[in-house]
């Protein structure tokens, strides 16, 4: 996938950091634009029309969860949080508010890529697309069949669907009441129990070695995702 031609928006109040990922993100070719407040921010989606945010969430007026629910309320452009907070909640809720993923400082320029390319092929893909496949796990949505390593899976209707989401949001960490909210409606959101019943006969239904989940990944204390 080529980064030519592609905006990002690099939103951060240290005048440090926006000079350093402008640097490394205009060496891949990406045109940057900057802001250094939730409310530049906001305009720079309007104005500038970004394909991806950079977003941290200490800015001086609101911070990044709250930019980020406000755009969730009108664009679907991937969020990327990029934050000196490794607290298991500021992760839960800048996920739950919509962000695409979540990396702490200090970071490598390397991973931040990778995150980015991730989170630009998910949107560029067809939400509808009839087969998804991760390496050798591949769920024909229209037929509603789950095969690995071409063997047909028995699933049940729950376990289909926390295993479609998944798929669907490959690379991309879903917060536990994500998934219960979506699965199971938001009566469930607390019943974590639920949740991780399911997920363990999931792995046991697709992993090779259960034990050491190749597909299915926990993230500790706030979801899974599905490797990429």
């Amino acid at each position: 996938m080529s980064d030519a031609g592609q905006r990002v928006l690099v939103v951060d109040d240290e005048n440090s950091i926006r000079r350093y990922l402008r640097a490394a993100l205009s060496a891949q070719g990406f045109t940057v634009y900057e802001a250094a407040s939730g409310e530049e921010a906001v305009n720079a989606v309007l104005n500038d029309r970004p394909d991806i945010i950079i977003l941290d969430l200490g800015l001086p007026d609101f911070d990044g969860i709250e930019v980020t629910r406000r755009l969730r309320e009108w664009s679907n452009i991937p969020i990327i949080i990029l934050s000196v907070r490794e607290a298991e909640n500021d992760k839960i809720a800048a996920l739950d508010a919509g962000a695409d993923d979540y990396l702490t400082k200090p970071f490598s320029t390397g991973e931040l890529m990778a995150r980015m390319r991730v989170a630009l092929r998910r949107l560029t893909s067809k939400p509808d697309e009839p087969v998804l496949q991760v390496d050798n796990l591949k769920m024909d949505v229209s037929r509603r069949l789950v095969t690995v390593d071409e063997n047909q899976v028995s699933l049940t209707p729950t376990e289909y669907e926390i295993l479609r989401l998944l798929l669907q949001n490959a690379g991309r960490v879903l917060t536990h009441r994500q998934l219960l909210k979506q699965v199971w409606g938001t009566a469930y959101e607390s019943e974590m129990h639920i949740l991780r019943v399911n997920i363990s006969n999931l792995r046991r239904k697709i992993e090779p070695d259960p034990s050491r989940p190749h597909y299915l990944l926990t993230e500790p204390g706030v979801g899974y995702r599905i490797r990429v």
